[in-house]
C-alpha cells in the first residue's frame, strides 16, 4: 500500500490538518459510533451482575496492524507505523478506519473474501478456473462503490450469461447449475439457514421440512449450465429456458446443460419415478407464486423476498458473519447456521445491530465502522481455548487467509510477485502459475468454518520455512528487502527495529532486542544473522495470525 498513512492525513502531526474528505466523513457518520455506544451497553450489561470483565483495549499497535489486516488485507508500512504512533489526536483510530474503508484494497480483499465463501463449496471444480478472477473484479467493484448487500445479492440470485465476464454468475456455476445445489448455496450464503439439511428427510435439528426444501428448490428449475466455445476461449453460459412444453432433461457426464419447466421432490421409495410437482414457496413466510411463472420472474422475487427488511434472516446472516470476521466468533456459531432453532449467545445485541443494517439500506460500510468502533472489536485478543469468559468481553485471535498472509510476506519481504504469470496449461487452467493463487492452493481455507477449527498443516509450515521465493525474501545480498536495509543502516539496532516494524508492524521488545543481538554478535556474520532473525520472524504465531 506504501506510504498509506501519507496520503491520507498528511503524515497526521506534521501537517496537523485533516483531509477536507476524512472530516467530512467523520462529521456526517455519528449514527455508526452511537451504535457501536450502545451495542457495548448491551453486551456489558450481561455480565454486570457477575464476576467476568471485559480485558482492555489493545494498543495502538496491535489496533493498527488488525484494521489493516481487516479491512485491506494487508499490514501497514513502516511508514504507516510510526504517523500512527506520532498521531497524538483523540480520534485517530476512527480517522484510520474511515480512511481504510476508502482505498480501493478494501474492495479486492473482501471480494477475496468472499470468491472463498462461494467457492469453496462448489460441486464444480471448474468455476474455480472459469470464475475466481472475475467474481473477484466484480464484487471488488460493488465493495468500494458500496452497493447495498441485497444489490450485490440480488445480483448473484438472478444472475444469467457468461461465467468468464459477469463475476455474479459465479455462485449459480460453483454450482453446476443444480437446483438443489444452488438453493442449498442461497439458503446457506444469504439467509445463514441451512436448509439442505432437509432435501432427503425433515432437517434432524430445525423445524423445516423436506417439503420446504423441495419449494425452495421451485424457483431455480429452468437455469442451466452451458458450455460455449464460440469464442476464443471455452467458456460455460447460466443459461434459462422458458420453455412450456415438458422435454427430457438433458446430460452429459452428469451435467445439467438445460433447466427443466418445474422442479419435481423425488420419491424416495421409488427413485425411477418423476416425483411431486413442487411449487415454488419461500419457506421463511410462505410468499408463493404459481407454477408456470417464467424463471425471470421466479428467482426475481425470491430474491425481493430473501432481501426485505420484513425478513430478519438476510440482515442477520450477513451481520453475524462480518461480526466473527472482525471480532473472531459470531453470534451464531457456525457463521451460517443460524435460524429460531439455533442458540444466539447475545440476541438483543444481533438483533440491534442488524436492524440498524437494514435501516441504513443494507450500507456495508455503515457495519464496518459500527463494529470497528466498539470496544468489542478493539479490545485486546485473548483466545477462547485459553479465555473461559463470556464471547466478545475479549477479541479472538485468527490465522491470517492465504490472500492476507500472501500480501504480509510480500510487503514483510519485499517481493516483487503480485502480477500473475501466465502458465503453459491450455485453456482454462492458462495461469495457474499465477502465485497468489498457488499460494492459496496451500493456505487458503473455507472462511465459514469456525475459527478454532481451522490451524496449520505440514505442508503450510513447509512451505514457510522452505519456500523458494520466501528463501528469495530473505536474501541479504538482494537489492530490495532485506538487503537494502542492511546496506542502508550500519547499526543493527536500527536495523532491528525496522525489521520489526515490517514484519510485525511494531518494535521489538526489550527481550526480543537483547536476544536479538546476543544471536548476532555469537553468529558473527551479520547478513547471515539477519537473515535468521527474518527467518524467525516471518515463522512466528504472530505473523501468522491477525491480534
Amino acid at each position: 500500500m506504501g506510504k498509506f498513512m501519507q496520503r491520507v492525513r498528511g503524515l497526521y502531526v506534521m501537517t496537523g490538518v485533516l483531509l477536507v474528505w476524512v472530516t467530512s466523513v467523520s462529521q456526517a457518520a455519528d449514527s455508526p459510533y452511537e451504535a457501536a455506544a450502545e451495542i457495548d451497553r448491551l453486551l456489558n450489561s450481561r455480565v454486570l451482575d457477575s464476576t467476568d470483565s471485559p480485558v482492555g483495549l489493545a494498543d495502538d499497535a496491535t489496533f493498527l496492524r488488525r484494521a489493516f489486516l481487516d479491512v485491506v488485507g494487508e499490514p501497514p508500512t513502516a511508514d504507516d507505523v510510526l504517523a500512527f504512533y506520532l498521531d497524538d489526536t483523540s480520534d485517530k483510530r476512527r480517522v484510520l478506519v474511515n480512511a481504510l474503508l476508502a482505498d480501493e484494497a478494501f474492495g479486492k480483499n473482501w471480494a477475496r473474501y468472499w470468491r472463498d465463501v462461494i467457492l469453496y463449496r462448489r460441486t464444480e471444480d471448474r468455476a474455480v478456473a472459469y470464475s475466481r478472477r472475475i467474481l473477484v473484479d466484480y464484487l471488488a467493484k460493488e465493495f468500494n462503490s458500496n452497493q447495498p448487500w441485497s444489490k450485490i445479492a440480488t445480483a448473484f440470485m438472478t444472475a444469467t450469461g457468461d461465467v468468464r465476464e459477469k463475476g455474479e454468475t459465479a455462485l449459480i456455476m460453483a454450482q453446476s447449475g443444480k437446483p438443489e445445489d444452488v438453493t442449498a448455496e442461497v439458503s446457506r450464503i444469504f439467509l445463514g439457514i441451512q436448509i439442505q439439511c432437509a432435501q432427503c428427510h425433515d432437517h434432524p435439528t430445525d423445524s423445516w421440512n423436506r417439503q420446504q426444501f423441495h419449494q425452495l428448490a421451485a424457483f431455480f428449475p429452468r437455469i442451466a449450465i452451458r458450455p460455449d466455445r464460440s469464442g476464443e476461449q471455452p467458456t460455460f453460459n447460466v443459461v434459462v429456458n422458458d420453455s412450456p412444453f415438458q422435454y427430457r432433461r438433458r446430460r452429459q457426464n452428469n451435467n445439467r446443460y438445460r433447466g427443466t419447466p418445474e422442479h419435481h421432490m423425488p420419491d424416495l421409495d421409488d427413485p425411477s419415478s418423476k416425483g411431486v410437482l413442487m411449487q415454488p414457496v419461500f419457506f421463511v413466510t410462505g410468499s408463493k407464486l404459481p407454477l408456470g411463472t417464467r424463471d425471470a420472474k421466479r428467482r426475481g422475487k425470491l430474491a425481493e423476498w430473501i432481501t426485505a427488511p420484513t425478513n430478519p434472516w438476510f440482515s442477520k446472516a450477513y451481520v453475524n458473519r462480518i461480526w466473527s470476521e472482525l471480532v473472531g466468533e459470531g453470534f451464531y456459531e457456525p457463521i451460517d447456521d443460524l435460524g429460531p432453532d439455533r442458540e444466539c449467545s447475545s440476541p438483543e445485541t444481533l438483533d440491534y445491530l442488524a436492524k440498524g443494517f437494514t435501516e441504513n439500506g443494507y450500507n456495508i460500510k455503515w457495519l464496518y465502522r459500527t463494529i470497528m468502533a466498539t470496544d468489542a472489536y478493539q479490545r485486546k485478543s485473548l483466545s477462547r481455548r485459553d479465555y473461559d469468559q463470556p464471547p466478545f468481553l475479549a477479541n479472538c485471535p485468527q490465522r491470517l487467509r492465504g490472500d492476507q498472509l500472501y500480501d504480509s510476506l510480500v510487503s514483510a519481504l519485499d517481493l516483487d510477485i503480485r502480477t500473475p504469470q501466465r502458465g503453459r496449461g491450455q485453456g482454462s487452467y492458462r495461469g495457474r502459475r499465477d502465485p497468489r493463487a498457488l499460494f492459496n492452493e496451500s493456505f487458503g481455507y473455507d472462511p465459514s468454518d469456525p475459527r478454532v477449527d481451522i490451524g496449520g498443516s505440514i505442508q503450510q509450515a513447509l512451505m514457510i520455512m522452505n519456500g523458494p521465493f520466501i528463501a528469495q525474501g530473505i536474501n541479504a545480498r538482494r537489492s530490495k528487502g532485506l538487503g537494502a536495509l542492511l546496506r542502508a543502516n550500519p547499526d543493527d539496532k536500527d536495523v532491528l527495529f525496522e525489521l520489526y516494524l515490517k514484519v510485525l508492524a511494531r518494535g521489538p521488545t526489550a527481550t526480543e532486542k537483547g536476544t536479538c543481538l546476543a544471536y548476532i554478535r555469537r553468529v558473527g556474520n551479520r547478513n547471515e544473522a539477519f537473515e535468521d532473525i527474518t527467518w524467525a520472524l516471518i515463522n512466528s504465531t504472530e505473523f501468522i495470525h491477525r491480534n
